[in-house]
């Protein structure tokens, strides 16, 4: 079954690499040079324009920045589709916009999923990013095995939009425990503690957490965490302030009071004007401590 591949970018470029590793058929488009060329050179095959990638495909996956883009591409290539082909929008968007996109397929004549993904370039490259599904149980046991190339776990979380409230509530969860972690090691700094005393302790006593055994804000505790690279790689602050601002456009739209995740979302927007989106998220303890890490 041919798969049109829309977005061939730090994520969509690998996830592709990875279908076409599974001797999967893929047609790729993106408008970016280097991500062409990238995905060219993993056998992605390409052609000039998005249109183009469905007019054969049953299966179109979508990596995109927004839900305007998603929309608007959508918008686009639907016409172009073949009946019954199978949309997976891999993108991290609003719940609102997961559910237009979706009604835009299904009025179409085809099928839709939202499947955003948690994991990071190194998830995407390994193959081991978990998929958090929203859409009809048929579309999800169609698209599953396709998922299973490109990830570890996949979820199915419920009807249309589901996949990205889980996504939106968990990385809640994660921006909100990063500055926890990052504010414990600046207080425990003041009190006298290293950072490797307060890590063996709390990694194993109820202060044991993923942003805190394997994205350790200091160098040192975690050898693999950016921390100890300067904060390059990992998840990018600048999409953990995209995801906490998701989060909070979904919580006002349900009126559902997150005072920690807006919060959250306020730190991070002024250490994102600070310093910039490009380093890992777990680089804001170097707004919350004199001196940044040891």
């Amino acid at each position: 079954m041919s798969i049109a591949f829309l977005g061939l970018g730090n994520m969509g470029g690998p996830m592709a690499a990875n279908l076409v590793q599974n001797g999967e058929k893929v047609t790729g488009y993106d408008p970016d040079p280097h991500a062409r060329d990238t995905a060219a050179g993993a056998g992605v095959s390409l052609v000039d324009s998005a249109v183009a990638a469905v007019a054969s495909a049953r299966i179109v996956i979508t990596m995109l920045p927004s839900g305007a883009h998603v929309l608007d591409c959508y918008r686009e290539i639907i016409p172009a589709a073949a009946p019954g082909t199978l949309f997976l929008d891999c993108s991290t968007i609003e719940v609102t916009d997961a559910r237009a996109a979706a009604d835009l397929a299904t009025t179409g004549g085809h099928s839709a999923l939202d499947a955003p993904v948690s994991g990071g370039v190194v998830g995407a490259a390994a193959a081991t990013l978990t998929f958090m599904v929203g859409g009809p149980s048929e579309a999800y046991i169609a698209a599953e095995p396709y998922l299973k190339h490109m990830g570890k776990k996949i979820v199915h979380c419920g009807e249309s939009g589901a996949g990205q409230a889980a996504k939106i509530c968990n990385n809640m969860i994660l921006g909100v425990s990063m500055i926890a972690v990052s504010e414990a090691f600046a207080l425990g700094r003041g009190l006298g503690l290293t950072d490797q005393a307060l890590f063996d302790v709390a990694s194993t006593a109820s202060g044991q957490c993923w942003a805190l055994t394997t994205n350790c804000p200091v160098p040192g505790p975690v050898p693999a965490s950016p921390a100890n690279r300067d904060y390059a790689g990992g998840f990018a602050s600048g999409l953990m302030l995209k995801d906490l601002r998701l989060a909070q456009a979904a919580a006002h739209a349900e009126g559902i009071p997150t005072a920690l995740g807006k919060h959250a979302e306020q730190l991070y927007t002024a250490f994102v004007d600070q310093d910039g989106p490009g380093r890992d998220f777990s680089a804001i303890i170097t707004s919350l401590t004199k001196d940044g890490p040891a």
